[in-house]
């Protein structure tokens, strides 16, 4: 599987594609709209996310933090996170841990 295949840009928000789910630990591909609703996210597990493609913009405990392809970034659980911005089309790579 090459997780760039098929990619599919949706009209506004994002795709999910679950990856695998093994044990404690979840991954996904989120292919991103440039029309987000705004959200911010309080999650109970870590999140480690990868940029494949693209760029955002994520606000993170009122920190602005700017990913572009091949960045990562670290969320610990319970983080207040936020994308603020992003360019159509992002594709992430994202890791939950339980």
């Amino acid at each position: 599987m090459n997780i760039l295949n098929n990619i599919k840009i949706p009209k506004k928000n994002e795709e999910f594609k679950l990856l695998l789910e093994h044990k404690n630990i979840k991954i996904m591909r989120i292919v991103s709209s440039h029309k987000l609703q705004p959200q911010e996210y309080i999650q109970d597990e870590d999140e480690w996310v990868l940029i494949l493609k693209g760029r955002a913009t994520l606000i993170v405990e009122s920190k602005k933090i700017k990913l572009s392809k091949g960045d990562t970034l670290f969320i610990p659980a319970k983080s207040r996170h936020k994308i603020k911005k992003v360019k159509k089309g992002t594709v992430w790579l994202a890791i939950h841990i339980f």
